[in-house]
């Protein structure tokens, strides 16, 4: 039986590169937001197609913010009894996974993730509605010891056949 409170600790951040995936993944939408703009105001009417790039812009700018402000907000910790995750920019969100509920861990690299040394865990839990907690930003390191911590925790929760 693992020593519980061993595998616990205090609250963490994620690491600061998330917040360039974050960019990136808003100027993505952002440029199509514009060129569906400049698309659309080129047809309406001609010469139009400068709104798409004004679209383009402000959206861009929009996320660069929203990925600034998203990264000072979010945190997690590993609790005696739970996971806890504090995130949210307009919609503040507080969820509390208890270990006893963790079916499965993943932890998962995308392509823009594995371009700035990050990786994501993806925590599954028992529920009926979007029951899976994901972890962003955080080192592979660190994201496979949050696995391996999340897995022998939640055997402590349940017993041996919890994970």
């Amino acid at each position: 039986m693992p020593d519980v409170e061993a595998l616990t600790g205090d609250p963490q951040t994620l690491e600061p590169a998330i917040q360039g995936v974050w960019v990136i993944q808003s100027a993505i939408s952002a440029a199509v937001l514009g060129i569906i703009a400049a698309v659309i105001f080129s047809v309406v009417s001609p010469g139009g197609a400068w709104v798409g790039a004004v679209v383009f812009v402000v959206t861009a700018a929009l996320g660069i913010v929203f990925s600034l402000l998203k990264y000072r907000i979010w945190m997690y910790q590993v609790r005696d009894d739970s996971l806890y995750l504090k995130r949210g920019v307009l919609t503040r969100v507080n969820t509390v996974a208890p270990y006893v509920r963790i079916q499965h861990v993943d932890t998962r690299r995308g392509p823009v993730e594995r371009a700035f040394g990050l990786a994501t865990t993806v925590v599954y839990t028992a529920g009926s509605r979007g029951a899976d907690v994901s972890i962003p930003g955080l080192t592979p390191e660190r994201a496979d010891d949050l696995q391996t911590r999340l897995k022998h925790l939640a055997i402590a929760a349940e017993g041996d056949d919890a994970v």
